[in-house]
């Protein structure tokens, strides 16, 4: 008969006291394996199943610290695989999932710094760019309450914006009060002559989120003259602004 180690299934000669692939002590711990059967070192190999998440764990590199799981796994597995002589196989995909495993480690924190250098520069893109469309639709709205005042002489200006978008004058974006991150209002319509039509306006907008959305405030009225305020305060737009250049 035959007998093999208990620890990793190597067949062990008769009178060894010690295991020759894996070292250990055999004698109290001696398997022995009946005529006709298998012995554990002729068995078919099992794939491992830590290299296996492994593997799995480095190609999930958008779940947090599944790199991390990966790189664990894979040391596990290669390490149980070394020790089982030949009983587990799947040191390729233990070695595949270290290797995802570090090239995320790697990878992250280059890509953290290229994020910190990019979201900043994307972000004031975008708010020059809400600026700009700010800017375009104060003077929309400008030229929309001179065209009612015209077509309304009895009443003046408005400070409805619905007003001028039902005399479709403005886009119904607009006329909500809200447009590529800022806030508008129309502001002191007010008359020279009591019961008069409403000679004067005050047109604002200010970011809808201050150092988000945008930063400066903008403001007009019935002079056309579109003014700036470098803190995105609408109130000190309108008294102390400067003129936008």
């Amino acid at each position: 008969m035959e007998s093999v180690c208990s620890a990793c299934g190597n067949s062990v000669a008769t009178g060894d006291q010690f295991c020759r692939v894996c070292g250990r002590a055999v004698a109290p711990g001696t398997v022995v394996v009946p005529p006709g059967q298998p012995s554990l070192a002729t068995m078919p190999a099992e794939t491992s199943g830590k290299a296996i998440a492994s593997l799995i764990c480095g190609l999930l590199f958008f779940v947090p610290l599944a790199f991390i799981a990966a790189i664990v796994f894979g040391h596990i597995a290669l390490s149980e695989i070394r020790k089982s002589a030949g009983r587990l196989k799947g040191d390729g995909l233990a070695i595949a999932g270290l290797v995802l495993g570090y090239m995320w480690v790697v990878a992250i924190p280059i890509m953290l710094i290229i994020a910190a250098i990019a979201i900043p520069n994307l972000l004031r893109a975008r708010m020059a760019a809400n600026e700009s469309s700010t800017v375009a639709s104060i003077r929309i709205l400008a030229t929309a309450e001179i065209t009612y005042a015209t077509a309304h002489p009895d009443a003046g200006f408005t400070c409805s914006l619905s007003d001028l978008s039902t005399d479709k004058l403005i886009s119904s974006q607009l006329a909500s009060g809200q447009r590529t991150g800022y806030v508008f209002e129309l502001r002191n319509c007010s008359s020279e002559t009591a019961g008069g039509p409403n000679t004067k306006f005050q047109i604002v907008a200010h970011p809808l989120t201050t150092n988000t959305t945008g930063i400066r405030a903008f403001c007009t009225d019935e002079s056309n003259v579109i003014k700036v305020d470098p803190s995105g305060s609408a109130s000190r737009c309108v008294e102390s602004g400067e003129t936008l250049q």
